[in-house]
């Protein structure tokens, strides 16, 4: 089949594309550079455009990547499906995770420009009427080598490298993380044969930074303190029940991958 992933050279979407090649697939990786070439029959599209950690600071790019584009290729573009890579993290004000649930931001707290930008691109996708459009939830994805990511892990490992980490928030704080291979594979479902319009793409299980530092520290040797008064930092556990029902979906463990995460192995 033909794929056409947009975002090609960011950590996810190189993922995929050496996931879809691996599978035998046709695939044009799409960057800034080529961006303006793509034209024809684009096959299926994985929207994998973003911006992460600099959004605060860049939020006119935020709002480019997240919604003018893709609400460009949605008006113009030839495809035979279009997959939308939104966030979890917009249900950071939500009482439940369900993908049909209510979601709720406040324009005037910078940090949710990025949560209201992913609802604008998601909601862009719903209103296009065009068919075999999905949306896709990623938690906090994980892969080898994480100190080059600008991720929570990416820090650990960073800290770990200099032989001490120093936490900001409570030990018992937690998160939702996912597999980088688990992502790919799930993203080429949900883009060929996926039967809803959103999915939480996450593992449904909640991985306190207790579980992260011990092991971490186990592997390196490193040191570890806690920052005095630091806050418990949590989110409401990510549903996973469609991409369980409709994929048969289990989630593999990301401690499981600690050597690949700390670069110890070959990726």
């Amino acid at each position: 089949m033909r794929f056409t992933v947009f975002g090609a050279p960011g950590f996810v979407g190189r993922h995929v594309v050496r996931y879809l090649r691996a599978a035998g697939h046709e695939v044009m990786p799409v960057s800034r550079d080529n961006f303006n070439e793509v034209h024809g029959d684009l096959g299926h599209c994985i929207y994998a455009i973003g911006l992460t950690a600099d959004f605060r600071t860049r939020p006119f790019d935020t709002i480019e990547a997240h919604v003018s584009l893709a609400a460009n290729l949605l008006r113009d573009a030839d495809f035979q499906s279009f997959l939308y890579l939104s966030s979890t993290r917009i249900y950071a004000n939500s009482s439940d995770t369900l993908e049909d649930g209510l979601l709720s931001a406040r324009p005037s707290n910078p940090s949710d420009l990025y949560n209201l930008s992913k609802m604008t691109g998601e909601a862009i996708c719903l209103s296009s009427t065009r068919p075999g459009v999905h949306i896709a939830r990623l938690s906090n994805v994980v892969g080898p080598n994480e100190a080059g990511s600008d991720t929570f892990v990416g820090e650990l490992c960073r800290e770990a490298q200099q032989g001490h980490i120093q936490l900001r928030t409570a030990l018992n704080s937690a998160k939702d993380y996912i597999w980088i291979d688990d992502v790919s594979r799930l993203l080429a479902e949900i883009a060929v044969g996926g039967r809803q319009t959103i999915y939480n793409v996450a593992s449904g299980v909640d991985l306190s930074h207790q579980a992260w530092v011990s092991a971490i520290t186990a592997a390196t040797g490193c040191s570890f303190a806690v920052d005095e008064s630091a806050p418990t930092t949590s989110f409401p556990t990510i549903s996973t029940a469609r991409i369980r029902d409709e994929f048969g979906f289990t989630p593999s463990s990301v401690l499981g991958f600690l050597p690949l995460v700390l670069n110890r192995e070959a990726a």
